[in-house]
């Protein structure tokens, strides 16, 4: 299990590299910092050749996402994962739980449950799978239709093929 989500992609390009590059430093405000800034342009960040490291310049909601990634000739990836500051932010919120159990131990020995040490779980599960993943599932969505309007790209479907032995697919001749 992961403590944080992250999410990678592949895209392939509908223009020319020199083109997409020029379209996101066009809509990118110059930011080495990652914080979001009230600008007219969709995303703060950095671009250094064909490499970008970028958040969506919304207010609020912007920072929480952290794309970075590459764009070569025809096709490029990007990396979505949660901004340092917020993961240090949600890994104390996780520590909660936790530190309500220690508490509770040391508080009152006589009435401690194992009931809690149940209940530290599920709430921890709650937290991780519920808060931080649903809102990163949603932030990322957001943040990565954006940057598919900015550079105009079309997201590569990732196909796993598995074959497994079939015995319906053996025939006998003669």
């Amino acid at each position: 299990m992961k403590l944080f989500p992250t999410k990678e992609l592949k895209f392939k390009l509908t223009d020319n590299q020199a083109n997409t590059l020029d379209r996101l430093n066009r809509r990118t405000e110059a930011s080495k910092n990652l914080t979001s800034k009230l600008t007219n342009k969709s995303f703060c960040g950095t671009i250094t050749e064909n490499k970008f490291k970028l958040i969506s310049s919304q207010i609020g909601k912007g920072a929480f996402c952290v794309m970075t990634g590459a764009i070569e000739a025809e096709e490029g990836n990007v990396k979505v994962e949660i901004h340092t500051a917020f993961r240090v932010l949600l890994g104390l919120l996780l520590f909660f739980p936790i530190i309500g159990l220690v508490v509770s131990l040391f508080v009152d020995t006589h009435q401690f449950s194992p009931v809690l040490i149940l209940v530290a779980i599920g709430q921890l599960l709650f937290i991780r799978y519920l808060f931080i993943g649903l809102a990163f599932k949603f932030l990322a969505q957001k943040s990565l239709n954006r940057l598919r309007d900015v550079l105009d790209i079309e997201w590569m479907r990732i196909c796993r093929l598995v074959q497994l032995p079939h015995p319906v697919n053996q025939v006998r001749i003669g």
